[in-house]
């Protein structure tokens, strides 16, 4: 049975980005389907205020190419996310990533055909493709996490989920927040809307946060 690709990516985000590189150096072909409109992952979709990387920079950053590491300078130590976005959209430009990417699509299903030695490929969009690999670079940060708290649906007031936070950004002035967990998001939040809003709430009830978080 013929196959459509040699490998499929699931994913552009920096793992997704890289395997799609190092699949064209040994010659093999490739698709990649993401569910975002860019590359970047869990860099494209967390854009709360305040979301950083936790270990320096440099480390960071894709250490495969000593051209792209002379070329990129980091402004911060600790970069934050709009500046790593637009890192991982100069690689994408620099090895011409994205004409093997196809954005807007997340995929629905994979099985494999034991008969065939082929993986079946397909996304909610309709796609239905074959390749010999599957590599599923999701990453471990896809699926937020949506908490369910008994009476939360008669909350009449907005509420935003860091892993889902609005693209155009949201204005906090004055308002009275509480924020829900203690973990890295959470800290990186609240330093920087604690001079914006006009209330901030981090209560330490367990319903609102795991114990030990």
């Amino acid at each position: 049975m013929k196959h459509d690709y040699d490998v499929i990516i699931i994913g552009a985000g920096m793992a997704g980005m890289y395997m799609l590189h190092k699949l064209r150096e040994v010659g093999l072909s490739a698709k990649v389907f993401e569910a975002g409109h860019d590359v970047g992952g869990t860099w494209y979709w967390n854009r709360y205020p305040g979301a950083r990387v936790d270990i320096e920079s440099q480390e960071y950053s894709f250490s495969f190419s000593p051209e792209l590491e002379e070329e990129w300078v980091w402004t911060e130590r600790y970069a934050s996310q709009p500046e790593i976005l637009r890192y991982l959209n100069h690689v994408a430009d620099r090895f011409d990533l994205r004409r093997d990417i196809q954005f807007n699509t997340r995929v629905k299903s994979a099985s494999y055909d034991a008969a065939n030695h082929l993986w079946r490929v397909d996304s909610e969009a309709g796609d239905s493709v074959h390749a010999r690999f599957c590599v599923s670079a999701t990453g471990c940060l896809s699926v937020p996490n949506e908490p369910n708290f008994p009476g939360q649906e008669r909350f009449a007031g907005p509420t935003y989920h860091t892993g889902r936070w609005p693209h155009e950004g949201v204005d906090l002035s004055g308002k009275r927040v509480a924020i829900i967990g203690t973990g890295s998001s959470s800290i990186q939040s609240i330093t920087e809307i604690a001079g914006q809003v006009g209330q901030l709430y981090v209560p330490a009830h367990p319903q609102f946060q795991r114990a030990g978080a």
